[in-house]
């Protein structure tokens, strides 16, 4: 089989450093483990100049996009590393599902307002990447071996070249606020509880979005924001029209690695408090929560059943249940499902049949969907969707895209949501949804 070629570049524990060289170039993306302040990823991963922009066609079927994409791929043409080489991606797609893209799956209806007109989805087919290993302290650009010589060299020198890049800023031309009022919220949590005394559902994810005008550079705007919310799912995607997707998402969709599956929801939330007696005291309340607990289970039963459409019968297991994650902001209960994918099934079989992530739509998944576009006044564009690479040996990995700011149009976009359950309050619930992006929201409007 073809193997990639690797050139070593000086190891940076920040991806700025490289990004910023082609961050508007065409295609720009970044996936990035937000290290040092993050613990929990290992690599970054950033390329550009794409061979093709592969996007979701109107009135395209989702399986025949993803098609597409493994048609993508297999054009590319299989790959490997060198013997010994530990490292995600050997060529590949690169780039978002939003949430949306959800309705190209499923019959959903189309109730809520596309203000913001997101494709639903947006790819690139790469032939080359520039890849670090915090681990190992290794910054290397990865060739797949279709790579002409010359786009070597040019790359090799783009990297090795110091950056003269000017500074340059961004910032809100009035506070953040809200769509929804809490009277307006509280009465779709009303609604909600109707259909959960109903039968209809169990736990419905309900969000509501704040917005901003601003000005400037939204990459000057993500390099502020990583550095008050570091998560290990973080991402940045330049797009075409001008348009930037900003992540800081601490939340694993799917992960397959050799045909092992792994996906990590998050379900249940406490903020976090200055002061370590009280922030402790929070930590411990939601271990050990009932309510919270059991809005976990359930998104685990339904992911159970998600995966088992694509994995081996039998070898779908929940070897972590409700551990505790934190972050600047928040602490999270999460629990993590495991599989093996079935013969003659791939990593865009599992997409397929798994997305969106049950974790940010609620059980049984299609009537949340449904009560969700209801309910909710405009659609989710990419909050809830979900940055991912997929390489040419089957390789994935993908975050749920929360804590996610979408800059189009001189509008600054990010959502804020939680899990309604029968025995929630609208008022916890409101201040939930709001306490999750708040260090989002405070930052943007510091700068």
């Amino acid at each position: 089989m073809p193997t990639c070629t690797l050139y070593p570049l000086p190891y940076q524990p920040d991806p700025a450093a490289y990004f910023a060289r082609l961050r508007q170039a065409p295609g720009a993306i970044l996936l990035d483990s937000a290290r040092p302040g993050a613990e929990r990823g290992r690599f970054d991963l950033l390329s550009a100049w794409p061979l093709q922009h592969l996007q979701a066609q109107p009135g395209e079927d989702g399986r025949t996009f993803l098609q597409r994409l493994r048609d993508g791929l297999a054009q590319l043409g299989n790959a490997q590393l060198p013997a010994g080489v530990e490292l995600p991606f050997a060529g590949g797609l690169i780039g978002y599902l939003s949430y949306d893209f959800g309705r190209r799956l499923e019959q959903l209806p189309s109730l809520a307002n596309d203000d913001l007109g997101l494709p639903d989805a947006q790819l690139g087919l790469y032939d080359w990447a520039l890849v670090t290993d915090h681990q190992l302290a290794t910054s290397q650009l990865v060739f797949h071996p279709s790579l002409a010589a010359e786009q070597r060299e040019r790359l090799v020198t783009l990297f090795k070249t110091p950056d003269s890049a000017a500074n340059s800023s961004f910032q809100l031309l009035s506070a953040m606020t809200g769509d929804l009022t809490p009277e307006q919220y509280q009465a779709a949590f009303d609604q909600v509880q109707r259909y959960i005394q109903a039968g209809d559902c169990y736990q419905i994810n309900l969000t509501q979005r704040f917005r901003a005008p601003c000005q400037g550079d939204p990459w000057w705007a993500y390099q502020a924001l990583r550095k008050a919310c570091p998560t290990p799912f973080s991402g940045y995607q330049q797009l075409a029209d001008g348009s930037a997707l900003l992540s800081f998402s601490p939340e694993r969709f799917i992960r397959v690695s050799q045909g092992q599956v792994e996906t990590r929801p998050i379900k249940g939330t406490r903020p976090r408090s200055a002061d370590p007696v009280i922030d402790a005291r929070n930590a411990e309340a939601l271990r050990n929560s009932p309510k919270d607990r059991s809005e976990n289970l359930m998104i685990v039963d339904l992911l159970r059943n998600d995966l088992g459409r694509t994995c081996q019968t039998g070898s779908v297991k929940v070897p972590e249940l409700f551990s505790l994650e934190s972050y600047p902001n928040v602490h999270h209960l999460v629990s993590s499902i495991t599989g093996r994918l079935a013969a003659g099934k791939d990593a865009l079989d599992l997409v397929g049949d798994s997305f969106p992530g049950g974790s940010i739509t609620g059980a049984p998944k299609i009537r949340a969907m449904q009560i969700i576009d209801e309910l909710e006044p405009t659609r989710r564009a990419l909050y809830c969707g979900s940055l991912l690479y997929i390489d040419v040996r089957g390789e994935m990995d993908s975050s749920i895209a929360i804590r996610s700011l979408l800059i189009k149009d001189g509008q600054v976009n990010c959502w804020g949501g939680g899990a309604v359950v029968a025995d929630s309050d609208w008022q916890s619930e409101y201040e939930e949804s709001i306490a999750k992006v708040r260090v989002l929201m405070q930052t943007l409007q510091q700068l």
